[in-house]
Formats: C-alpha cells, structure tokens, sequence
C-alpha cells in the first residue's frame, strides 16, 4: 500500500512545480510584452545634429584660413578670410559718391537760394512799379482838379480885370469935369492894373497845373512801363529756379550702394556663428573662393539628438516629453539621458504596395506581398546630457522609452 501511495505524491508534486513554472513563465511573458509595448525600444537610430553649408557670399582669393577639418571652433571665431581689398575699394568708391552727391546738393541749394532772392527782388520791383503807378494816378487826379480850379479863378479874374479897366476908362473923362478927384481916378487905375496882374498870375497857375498834369501822366506812362519789366522780370526768375528734386532722389540709391558694399566687405570676414565642428574641408588658403561654393561644413554641437525609427504599432505609446535612455554602439556601457521631442507624421509611401506616385493614372502594382511589415516612424529625441567631449553625427544608437518617474 505504501509503495502505490509514493508515486502518486510524486506525481502530485511534479504536477505542482509544472503548474508552477508554466505560470511564471506566462507571467514573465505578460510582463515582456507590457514592457516592450509601452516602453519601446529600437536599435535602428543614429545620432543628428543640425549642420550648415560654408558658402561664401563674396568671391575672391582665401587670404586667411585658421581652421582645419574636424577642428572644434567656438563663436566669433575667425573661419576664413577673402581677400578684402577690391571691396574695400568699392566701399570707398561708393562713400566718395555719397559725399559728392550731397556737395552738389548743397551747391544747387545756394544757386536756388540765389535765384530766390533774385525773385523777390524782383517781385519787390514790380510792388515799387504798381506803387508808383497809383501814385501818378493819384497825382493826375490832384492835377486835374487844380487845372479845374486854375480855370474857374481865371475866369474871375478877367472878369474881375474887365470890370476894373471899364470903370477906369468910365471915370477918366469925369477928372476934367471935376466930377471925380485924381485920387479917385489914381485908385481906379490901380485896380485895374492889379486886376489885370491877377488875370496873369491865373494863366499861370493854369499853365503850371497843365504842366503838372503832363508831368503825372508822363509818370504814370513810366510806372506803367515798370510794371511791365517787373512782371517780365518775376516770370523769367520764376522760371529759372532750379529744384533740388533730381537731386533728392539719387540720395536713396547712393545710401543703398554704399550699403551694399560695406555689406560685401564685412563678408569678407567669417566668423563661426555657434559652437560648432568643422568638417569635409575642401579648400585651402590661396584657394580662389566662388560664390556659394561651399567650402565646407558646420556641425551645431549645442544641441544633439537621437532620430530613432519606430514601428507604427509603438508610436501610440510615444509622447513629446517621454524620457528614453540611449546607448551608443561605441559605448554601449555609458547611458545618455533624453526626451522625446518630436513623434513624425508621414514617411515616403512604399512603391511595392501603393505604386509609384505620379501624374497621370494611378501605378498601381499588380502583384501582392502577403507579407506585410509595419512601417517605421522617425522620433526625434533630444539627448539632454550630451558628452563634454561631443557626439559625432551618424553614430548608432539603442534606444529605449522608460517611465517619467
């Protein structure tokens, strides 16, 4: 009985650890596959950084060129140099420009301010000639009114002259009858004579205010021909000003070409715009630099990251800000820290299954692969704590996601 009972303990047990072991190996199958789910990894990511072409903007021969390939540069250090001499040459061909442009500005100015004063003058002539033109109107007038009163006094006069001769000649014949005295007479006489002398001092007057009429008129004749000549005068200034307008305008373009060539000759002169590592160096000093011929290129050594490629299946579990750690082919015992930065949207479509993508019709292929892979997705992580000694562009890297705890 003891002998039958044995075996089926052991059995029971064996059963047991089967149990046991199948469940820990479900477990840790369970635990894998939550694992690899939401904390992905992938060893298909390389190491990036941002680069830029050295081109220059000027063309000329390289006069200076510090730098070796693969040279760490800090920034404002001098990359290279072209000779500077022919645009130094413009530079001050185009100031010299500017500078005669407004010496001839300044000159037209006082020929303007000239021709102006020449104007006013003689606009001051032509108020002088129009002034003088109504004074002699106003002298005619005065004229024409004293001949008016000239007149009427010599009318009275040689009336008055013909009444003082009648009643001389009426009371002469009466002295020798004793009817009238001689101091009668005398004073008659007298009279007569000095109404007479009055009758002359009329016709003079009257002549002078004729005389002082054709003087007004003659005057105003000139003040008229004044008036002429100053309008004629004004008119002609006024149209032999100059303006400064053609002058003005050139300003602008001469400020503009001595911009361009201080601009073309600070060029010259390259300094690294960053931190940066120098490489693929194809020139060297004495080298005749051409216009966007790049000489060689720049890699950014202030920010490095990691462009790791996921499968479409991982790419839900990929957040901007999930914190991965990163180990390198070449140091696969050292761990960089980074964070996602970017998760990519679009991939070039494969031509084995969609066709080639073109005008026209759809390509579409006529043969089917019935074994489909999942498409893989650039990730860009930022490796926030780069080696002091740097990275190099394109190194292999293993990615993995973990936990923001």
């Amino acid at each position: 009985m003891n002998d039958t009972s044995q075996p089926k303990q052991y059995t029971l047990r064996g059963h047991l650890i089967s149990g046991l072991i199948v469940a820990g190996a479900l477990l840790s199958a369970a635990t894998v596959l939550y694992t690899v789910t939401t904390y992905p990894r992938t060893d298909d990511a390389e190491v990036v950084a941002n680069i830029i072409g050295m081109a220059p903007l000027v063309a000329g021969p390289v006069v200076e060129l510090p730098v070796h390939d693969n040279d760490f540069v800090k920034k404002g250090s001098l990359l290279y140099k072209i000779d500077d001499r022919p645009y130094l040459y413009a530079l001050q061909d185009a100031l010299s420009a500017q500078e005669r442009l407004e010496g001839e500005i300044q000159n037209e100015s006082r020929r303007i301010a000239a021709q102006v004063s020449t104007v006013d003058v003689a606009s001051a002539s032509r108020q002088s000639a129009v002034a003088n033109e109504t004074r002699a109107d106003d002298e005619i007038q005065v004229s024409e009114a004293a001949i008016a009163q000239a007149n009427a006094a010599l009318t009275q006069a040689q009336a008055d002259a013909d009444y003082a001769v009648g009643n001389l000649h009426r009371i002469e014949p009466l002295l020798a009858k004793e009817f009238v005295t001689p101091d009668d007479v005398h004073r008659a006489r007298s009279l007569a004579e000095a109404k007479t002398a009055a009758v002359e001092q009329a016709r003079s007057n009257l002549s002078l205010s004729k005389a002082k009429l054709l003087a007004a008129t003659a005057q105003k004749q000139q003040a008229i021909a004044q008036l002429t000549q100053a309008e004629a005068q004004v008119k002609e200034s006024s149209q032999a000003v100059l303006v400064l307008a053609p002058l003005l305008a050139q300003r602008e373009s001469r400020a503009a070409a001595v911009r361009l060539a201080r601009y073309n000759y600070e060029q010259c002169s390259v300094v690294a715009p960053f931190d940066a590592r120098v490489t693929n160096l194809t020139i060297s000093e004495g080298e005749y630099a051409k216009i966007g011929q790049q000489m060689f290129t720049l890699i950014d050594t202030r920010t490095w990251w990691v462009l790791a490629n996921f499968r479409e299946t991982q790419i839900a579990h990929l957040k901007v800000g999930t914190p991965a750690d990163i180990y390198l082919m070449a140091d696969l015992h050292s761990r960089l820290k980074g964070t996602v930065e970017s998760v990519g949207f679009g991939v070039t479509p494969d031509p084995d299954v969609v066709g080639k993508l073109s005008q026209g019709l759809p390509d579409v292929q006529r043969t089917l692969n019935w074994v489909r892979l999942a498409s893989r997705y650039p990730v860009r992580i930022r490796i926030t704590d780069p080696p002091p000694g740097g990275l190099r562009v394109g190194e292999v890297a293993i990615v993995g996601m973990r936990s923001k705890s």
